[in-house]
């Protein structure tokens, strides 16, 4: 059948919309690279910024073999738990995915490796993150983004069988991408166990702090802007017209989309700085932009079915669930050089479940109905919406949880027993960066009575194993 110019200009439009965004994305991983390399000791540096260039080079490669077949693949073995073709992209092009959309959702799927990264930094074993990598890109995400994200997924709103009538909504991830890597980096951290001198005989905390803030509000920054295409960006298609209405779209979504995205950061931004301010008697730049990102971590699943004053409330609490789970990690000495874990995992949840409650039924439709008129579907619990969606954000939530502990927790345990986790402890105190990469990321590292080059650290470990 011949297409019309009119469906091919649409079609071009749409592919360069989605390029685009997955372009936006993948500038997030120089921006969790330099979040990263800012939050940790200089000692580290080159460390955490080749293990952002690992996620991504070994992701590719993952997600490319397995991962987009088990997150995407559908057709006449197509079932609820993973799916079962599209391996190395074969028969892509179809008619329901294109090369832009798979390089899309492989901009999303590096990212959750990065999360998890920062959660076990400043002691682990290079060797350890080519494998978790791997792993965690190939094979957990995919299943959980096959559950969300495909029509025949479990949990999916597209679903021909709707959980309990509704599906979850998670539009761009606070779930599929950010709970994922939360947890993992959690068990990761768990196993390990925390950095060398992070807390005292007492069990008190002892500051660590990322050697340069300039590193961290630069890596904010990146973040912001690449989260214009990991939210708006999760329509998809922007030439989509909804009917009955002269002058409204998916081009209206994605606009709104944008504006819910930046009140919720922007508000969990003000919150941290003023929260922090009253706990700690300064301003800390640090803990603002780690806020920010938490309001943006919250907002990803609601993005394009709440109004805007609706995500001003997202990110004022996103702010406080952070501050106090960051606190409560301190207490139970919990070491997480970059707050991963909480932020991505506590705000992560919270985004699942203030979807449930503030999502507005005419976006709902809009979204995953194209605005198709005489359409009904269940919304936010707080708006009338009854409980169906919110039980569904629950049981993602669960299932989350569940299912990458299940894998990734027996991973890193298995690790450990193997002694490719985490380095020893004379490495750890020398630094990743003068001992696993051969010298520092800067010139200069001003740490005293450290060794400035490779060699210099290799004739102290010899002259240490003389002495002994």
């Amino acid at each position: 059948m011949e297409v019309s110019w009119e469906q091919s200009v649409t079609a071009s439009i749409n592919a360069i919309y989605l390029l685009f965004s997955a372009y936006l994305v993948f500038v997030m991983q120089l921006g969790f690279a330099m979040l990263c390399a800012g939050s940790v000791r200089a000692k580290n540096a080159m460390n955490i910024m080749l293990t952002n260039v690992v996620d991504a080079v070994v992701g590719s490669i993952s997600y490319y073999l397995f991962g987009f077949a088990f997150a995407f693949g559908d057709g006449s073995n197509a079932n609820p738990f993973i799916g079962t073709s599209f391996f190395a992209l074969k028969s892509i092009p179809n008619s329901s995915y294109d090369y832009s959309y798979f390089l899309y959702q492989w901009a999303f799927a590096i990212a959750v490796a990065g999360i998890t990264s920062g959660s076990i930094a400043e002691r682990t074993q290079f060797s350890a993150y080519l494998v978790f990598s791997f792993f965690l890109t190939g094979f957990v995400y995919p299943i959980v983004a096959h559950w969300v994200w495909s029509s025949s997924g479990w949990l999916s709103p597209n679903s021909s069988e709707l959980l309990f009538g509704s599906g979850a909504i998670d539009f761009a991830g606070s779930g599929v991408v950010h709970l994922v890597g939360a947890i993992a980096g959690l068990w990761g951290a768990l196993i390990e166990g925390p950095r060398v001198g992070r807390f005292d005989a007492f069990g008190n905390p002892v500051p660590m702090r990322g050697h340069n803030a300039t590193l961290v509000v630069l890596g904010t920054f990146l973040l912001w802007f690449g989260w214009f295409g990991f939210n708006p960006g999760s329509f998809d298609k922007i030439l989509v017209a909804y009917p009955n209405t002269s002058d409204q779209g998916n081009w209206t979504g994605v606009g709104r989309t944008a504006v819910t995205t930046t009140l919720a950061g922007s508000t969990a931004g003000i919150i941290t700085l003023f929260g922090r301010r009253l706990l700690v008697g300064h301003w800390d730049a640090l803990d603002v932009c780690n806020g920010v990102l938490g309001g943006f971590v919250a907002i990803t699943s609601g993005c394009s079915v709440v109004e805007p004053w609706a995500a001003i409330v997202c990110g004022f609490f996103a702010a406080w669930i952070l501050i106090g789970l960051n606190i409560l990690a301190r207490k139970l000495q919990f070491d997480d050089p970059l707050e991963a874990a909480q932020l991505h995992g506590g705000c992560g949840v919270w985004g699942l479940i203030f979807t449930g409650l503030f999502a507005k039924e005419e976006f709902v439709i809009q979204a995953y109905n194209s605005g198709e008129t005489g359409v009904s579907r269940p919304y936010g619990l707080l708006l009338g919406g009854g409980w169906g969606l919110i039980g569904s954000q629950v049981i993602e939530v669960l299932a989350i949880v569940g299912w990458v502990s299940l894998t990734m927790g027996p991973l890193f345990y298995a690790l450990r027993k193997l002694g490719l986790l985490r380095i020893s402890l004379d490495e750890e105190i020398a630094g990743l960066d003068i001992s696993s990469h051969g010298g520092y990321a800067y010139a200069h590292h001003p740490g005293e009575n450290q060794p400035h080059s490779y060699a210099n650290y290799m004739r102290l470990r010899e002259q240490d194993g003389l002495e002994q």
